[in-house]
């Protein structure tokens, strides 16, 4: 079913994954042990209904059958897997550890890219605060 759709709404679908994904990261603040499946999905959707255009785009029939559901579970594990496995870039290595040593703080803890932009983030915001 998800392969039905247009190449449009399925770039849109990961992006949504995406986003709500790395934006529930930032609310647990990367915090693997507060992460929870299951309010990710409720945030997810919470997403797709306020933000996300290609929701408005599929019909109702589709959106009711298990069978999308389970592809769409699918798609967000891979979508999930492949923002935890992209590498941080060379120029959020050297940011997170310039701005590290201007905090004095030593090994701030980031393995992916989306978690290096949160560290950025914060590190930014703590050295604003001083």
């Amino acid at each position: 079913m998800l392969k039905e759709l247009s190449s449009g709404i399925k770039i849109s679908i990961s992006r949504s994954i995406s986003t709500a994904f790395e934006q529930y990261m930032n609310k647990i603040e990367w915090d693997e042990d507060k992460a929870n499946i299951e309010e990710f999905a409720n945030d997810w959707k919470e997403y797709i209904n306020k933000n996300a255009s290609w929701y408005d785009k599929v019909d109702d029939q589709t959106k009711a059958n298990p069978t999308f559901h389970e592809e769409l579970a699918v798609k967000m594990n891979e979508t999930i897997e492949k923002i935890l496995t992209e590498e941080p870039t060379a120029e959020q290595i050297e940011e997170i550890e310039k701005l590290a040593k201007q905090l004095k703080i030593e090994d701030p803890s980031y393995s992916c890219r989306a978690e290096a932009r949160y560290v950025i983030d914060k590190l930014n915001s703590q050295l604003q605060e001083q």
